[in-house]
């Protein structure tokens, strides 16, 4: 958080976990092999609206992530959403939806997302429907690469939250500033 007040005029931030280590490096390496451009792997916890450029949310959200205990993560297997703008990896986690609402509680956002609130969906997203992207062919790929999670999914508990940053329009989100969870 240095540097000078407008550093961030035109970027973009979000809230999430980061997968076990060795997870991310076979989402990449599906990512890599299908030739996509994806922002680094994560699941939202706190999607952009209210996380605004000036970063005057910054101690609000610090302090709630602050405050709450580690959260647990289920990672299952490949799905799409049935709107067709993606396809990720199936999370189930009450944790990450409590704190979620937390978040929204303590940020008040002036807007937010339909997709944000109670029926938020957790999800480790793959890859977003772009020009020159199957999602069909990326959902075919990533059923055989991770079949294991269809078959045994991966629980893992997550003891920070990244405060995830996209410099500007066009850009990938990556792993800014971790903010460990339970210390408050």
């Amino acid at each position: 958080m240095t540097g000078p007040k407008n550093a961030h005029a035109h970027a973009s931030f979000l809230l999430g976990v980061l997968p076990p280590p060795d997870l991310g490096a076979r989402v990449d390496a599906l990512r890599t092999r299908l030739r996509l451009r994806e922002s680094a792997a994560h699941v939202t916890v706190k999607a952009r609206s209210g996380l605004t450029p000036e970063l005057e949310w910054w101690e609000a959200a610090r302090a709630m992530v602050a405050a709450s205990s580690p959260v647990t993560l289920n990672i299952g297997g490949p799905q799409a959403f049935r709107n067709g703008t993606a396809v990720y990896l199936g999370v189930t986690s009450p944790d990450v939806v409590a704190l979620h609402l937390r978040l929204l509680e303590a940020l008040k956002p002036s807007q937010r997302f339909g997709y944000e609130g109670a029926q938020m969906t957790p999800h480790l997203t793959l890859a977003l429907q772009r020009r020159g992207v199957d999602l069909g062919t990326v959902l075919d790929a990533a059923r055989t690469e991770f079949a294991d999670l269809e078959a045994r999914p991966l629980t893992f508990s997550a003891r920070e939250i990244w405060v995830m940053r996209k410099p500007g329009p066009g850009g990938l989100y990556v792993p800014w500033e971790a903010w460990p969870l339970g210390q408050g």
